[in-house]
């Protein structure tokens, strides 16, 4: 029988129990006795102490908020989610008709002609292809005698709206839950409030003023303000990508591409430079590794010439791992790629430059001319309106994103990603991923678990 003491701490303030539990490495009280002898004043001051005085950031790893927002577009929902520690659900675009959702008209919006229309012809065209798609599965797919007649439905539907959901533009309003610490809420918060978007700040500004609320984590996000060094950086990185990858048209292939090894200078300031361009890893490898070491220096040099006392590096410096996988691919499949936390991602932005997919299911129910009128109406009219007519693309458009991680991480990814029931657009990325490093590593590929998506399967099951 264990002699331990275990027990369930509730009911106690996040901030509260944050205190608490760091008083254990500084105290020899038990947690019921740090608890008795506890207040907000006493909280306060210890945490203003050790967390902001003393740098002690782990702190707020003791305390988590759950938090629902409601009523945002599914852009500053990506944006929100990108947090290697967040752990929340969104809206599932395969299981809801967003149709009923609406959309959201972001402030560098409002007034803009043709917004309205153009997002209204993509919402019509969901609706007409996620109907033709499901009638179209039902005169292949019979129900079987063991299904019931709502299950069968549901299924169908499903299935329907994972195709129709590459018309969905990423106006499109959605909502999601997070249960996470203090710490990642402040990061969070801090990356939302230095966002080019709009929508974004204020989203920021709406989660500290949740959080500051009694009974939530006041102390731990009241020093969350704009961060110049995320700022200032985003802006030189950009002339900097501008200048080095001048004359080099983006290449627009879409699909997977594991990056060969690099020097890690030369991988250090190729991902400096990602995210403010649009083209691929494998030419921003080639343009890095040409520069001079001067150049090289100065480049990598950029990513801190304006980090603060209290900055984290980063997240491009996260360098060395041994897998690297630039994927091109539409920006539905890659919100489901984006949920996996253990891995280093890096985006680039939102554009109608890679083009966009059509689903098979379009192509098979006679579908393709209604949604490629749409598509491409969306797409000029976003490439017409600058960086805020990015609202406008629908999910179907093709988005570049930068996957560091290793072997473990590669096998789980492509394990779950492969399987039968998920969405064909992540279960291709997969694939191709299990295909680069078979090619590499044939023998670190062998043993994996994977389904090929071109092996017919029912789609009837889950």
């Amino acid at each position: 029988m264990s002699t331990a003491d275990v027990y369930v701490v509730a009911g106690v303030d996040p901030e509260i129990g944050a205190y608490a539990m760091a008083k254990y490495s500084r105290s020899a009280l038990s947690l019921r006795e740090s608890l008795r002898e506890l207040d907000e004043q006493k909280a306060e001051k210890f945490l203003n102490t050790f967390y902001f005085q003393y740098g002690h950031r782990s702190i707020a790893d003791l305390a988590h908020l759950s938090l629902a927002l409601e009523r945002l577009s599914i852009l500053a929902a990506i944006e929100v989610a990108d947090e290697p520690r967040w752990d929340g659900q969104e809206r599932s675009t395969r299981y809801q008709e967003f149709r009923r959702s609406g959309y959201i008209t972001p402030p560098e919006l409002e007034g803009v002609a043709g917004y309205a229309a153009v997002i209204d012809d993509l919402f019509t065209a969901y609706e007409q292809v996620s109907a033709g798609v499901q009638a179209h599965l039902a005169e292949r797919h019979a129900r079987p005698e063991a299904m019931k007649p709502e299950t069968y439905q549901r299924t169908l539907r499903a299935r329907a709206f994972d195709a129709g959901r590459y018309l969905l533009p990423l106006a499109t309003a959605t909502s999601l839950g997070q249960i996470v610490s203090a710490r990642t809420l402040e990061q969070q918060i801090v990356r939302l409030l230095s966002s080019p978007w709009a929508e974004c700040r204020l989203l920021g500004e709406a989660l500290k003023q949740a959080a500051s609320a009694p009974g939530a984590v006041p102390t731990l996000v009241k020093y969350t303000d704009p961060n110049p060094y995320q700022m200032e950086s985003r802006a030189e990185l950009r002339a900097a990508a501008a200048e080095v990858m001048a004359g080099i048209q983006p290449d627009s292939t879409p699909g997977v591409h594991l990056a060969p090894p690099s020097a890690l200078e030369v991988e250090l300031a190729a991902s400096l430079l990602y995210s403010h361009c649009d083209h691929s890893y494998r030419q921003l490898l080639q343009a890095v590794g040409g520069l001079s070491a001067a150049r090289l220096a100065a480049v990598i040099a950029l990513g801190r010439a304006h980090r603060g006392s209290h900055d984290e590096l980063l997240r491009a410096y996260q360098a060395g791992y041994a897998f690297q996988f630039d994927i091109l691919m539409d920006i539905g499949g890659f919100r489901d790629l984006h949920r996996h936390r253990r891995c280093v991602q890096l985006h680039q932005g939102f554009s109608p430059r890679h083009g966009f997919e059509t689903p098979d299911e379009v192509l098979e129910s006679g579908g393709k001319a209604a949604y490629a009128k749409a598509m491409q109406a969306a797409g000029d009219w976003a490439a017409a309106t600058g960086a805020a007519g990015a609202y406008a693309l629908p999910l179907g458009y093709r988005k570049r994103s930068l996957f560091k991680m290793d072997l473990a991480q590669v096998a789980y990814m492509a394990e779950l990603r492969t399987g039968v029931g998920g969405h064909i657009s992540y279960r291709r990325a997969a694939w191709h991923m299990v295909e680069a490093l078979r090619e590499r590593h044939p023998a670190l590929a062998a043993g994996l678990r994977v389904t090929d998506p071109a092996a017919p399967y029912d789609i009837l099951q889950r």
